[in-house]
């Protein structure tokens, strides 16, 4: 496989090439999820410059984990129906290779 190499000759990401347009409805949704995520987030911060009790801060924190993980089950799902699905019937397996490794990665 050819591998494209960056200005400083350390090797690309073959993803960061690649681009989606995302339709209006996958847009919003998308968008809503981090936008909650963002507001849980300044919320956790903000109990810690209230002092908090501990646990009630990381309740919090796991339900912006919990939140995470919803946000990738769908952009996931978005993926697979879309990008994978299309590489797939134009003839580009290695798409799949592609895939195979971001769920690796999403299963650490």
């Amino acid at each position: 496989m050819n591998e494209r190499k960056s200005e400083a000759g350390l090797p690309e990401c073959s993803c960061c090439q690649k681009t989606k347009v995302r339709g209006g409805r996958e847009y919003r949704d998308l968008m809503n999820r981090l936008s909650r995520i963002e507001g849980q987030v300044r919320g956790i911060r903000g109990m810690v410059e209230k002092d908090t009790y501990c646990t009630d801060i990381l309740v919090q924190v796991a339900a912006v984990g919990a939140a995470l993980n919803s946000f990738n089950k769908v952009l996931l799902a978005n993926h697979i129906r879309t990008c994978v699905a299309e590489d797939i019937r134009a003839g580009k397996d290695e798409t799949i290779d592609e895939l195979v490794a971001a769920l690796q990665k999403l299963m650490k």
